[in-house]
């Protein structure tokens, strides 16, 4: 286990996990419950790093009912799943505490938001840099290299350290103004 970054701590027997233990992955997931002849077995959840939690019963090694809760407290549902189907666009932290007035809208489901390092992206599990590709978790640790299916996801979708602006072009509005004024003119 030591030799791929894995540990666990608890109960064996012939060398193998038995009983109540935890093992922690070398991402730094952690499941914590039952095991039997080194798979989990019985009841167990599965932390993981950003706060999300899978509990679940287990047959050697394959869970057969549980249940996902995100970090913010939201539970999966696999069915009549209401949250962010289109029809309602409020953040899980919205929908428990309410909307914030107007001018001070929530941008994240965190509040306030994390702030970005300079030239780079959040893509929700750390901060991506588009110069090196590189996605780094939060506190800064090595994630991943990003491919370019994933880099173009990035750049197109999430948010970004720097303001852009946005809307109208000023030579398009002045053409459109002037249009708008000919047509009120002519009716």
């Amino acid at each position: 286990m030591e030799h791929i970054g894995s540990s666990y701590n608890g109960a064996t027997k012939f060398g193998r996990m038995e009983g109540e233990g935890e093992y922690t992955f070398p991402t730094n997931t952690r499941y914590v419950g039952e095991m039997k002849d080194g798979m989990f077995h019985g009841k167990g959840v599965l932390y993981f790093p950003n706060g999300s939690k899978y509990e679940s019963t287990w047959e050697n090694g394959i869970a057969k009912q549980g249940t996902f809760t995100f970090a913010d407290g939201l539970k999966y549902q696999e069915k009549d799943w209401s949250y962010c189907d289109g029809y309602d666009r409020r953040f899980y932290t919205e929908r428990c505490n309410g909307l914030r007035p107007a001018g001070k809208s929530q941008i994240t489901d965190l509040h306030p938001p994390r702030a970005i390092p300079d030239g780079c992206y959040d893509c929700g599990d750390g901060f991506y840099n588009p110069s090196t590709r590189v996605v780094t978790a939060y506190t800064g640790r090595f994630l991943r290299s990003a491919d370019d299916q994933e880099h173009e996801w990035i750049v197109r979708t999430c948010r970004k350290a720097w303001d852009e602006v946005c809307g109208a072009e000023p030579e398009k509005s002045e053409t459109l103004e002037e249009e708008d004024m000919a047509f009120r003119k002519d009716s």
